[in-house]
C-alpha cells in the first residue's frame, strides 16, 4: 500500500460521502487512478443505498468526508431545530442553486433548513391549490434521507422511526416549557 498519504479513517469507521449518506469503510488500498497514478483508495460501502460501493481516494478534495455525528451533537441539534431559520429564497432557480448547495455542504443543519423551508414551502402552495414542484420534493428527499440516516447512527434509531422521534422531542420540550412558563409565571 501506498502510505505517502495518511488516511484520515480507519477500516470499519462510519462517515457521511458527500451526498451518498452515511458509508462504512470497508478497506483502504492501493488502486490504479483514471490518470494512471497510484494511489490510496477508501472502499465505502453507503449503508442505505443497497448494492453499491464507491471508491475514493484518501486524498480526495471534491467531496466531503468526515465522522457521523456524535450522539451529542445529535441531540442538540434536534433540540436545536425550532431555532433554525428557514431559507429565504424566493426565485425558483436560485432556490434550486441554494438547495444545491446546502445539500452539497453535508452539513446537518444545512439539511434541516432544506427541510423546513421546504415543508413551510410546501404548506404555502397547498393553500392556494398548488402541489409541491418536483425540484422542492427531490430535495426534500435528499435532506430527509441525509439527515434521518446519519442521525439514526448516534442514537441508534431506525432511520424510517428519525422523523416521528424527531417531532415527538420536540414536541415534548414545547410541553415541557409551557409547563415552566405556567408554573412560575414566566
Amino acid at each position: 500500500m501506498a502510505t505517502d498519504n495518511k488516511s484520515e479513517f480507519d477500516i470499519g469507521d462510519l462517515v457521511v460521502y458527500g451526498t451518498k449518506g452515511v458509508c462504512r469503510v470497508k478497506n483502504i488500498s492501493e488502486m490504479k487512478a483514471p490518470s494512471g497514478t497510484v494511489r490510496d483508495y477508501y472502499t465505502l460501502e453507503p449503508l442505505f443505498l443497497s448494492d453499491s460501493t464507491i471508491y475514493s481516494p484518501v486524498d480526495n478534495t471534491k467531496v466531503i468526508m468526515r465522522q457521523v455525528v456524535t450522539r451529542e451533537y445529535a441531540m442538540e441539534l434536534i433540540d436545536d431545530i425550532p431555532n433554525i431559520e428557514i431559507l429565504q429564497i424566493k426565485d425558483d432557480k436560485q432556490r434550486e442553486a441554494a438547495l444545491h448547495d446546502s445539500v452539497a455542504t453535508c452539513d446537518l443543519r444545512e439539511l434541516v433548513k432544506i427541510i423546513k423551508t421546504l415543508y413551510d414551502r410546501r404548506k404555502q402552495r397547498e393553500a392556494v391549490g398548488k402541489k409541491a414542484t418536483s425540484v422542492d420534493e427531490k430535495y426534500l428527499k435528499i435532506a430527509e434521507n441525509n439527515l434521518y440516516s446519519e442521525l439514526s447512527i448516534p442514537l441508534e434509531i431506525p432511520m424510517d422511526e428519525m422523523e416521528e422521534y424527531i417531532t415527538s422531542r420536540i414536541n415534548n420540550k414545547k410541553k415541557k416549557k409551557k409547563k415552566v412558563s405556567i408554573s412560575t409565571g414566566k
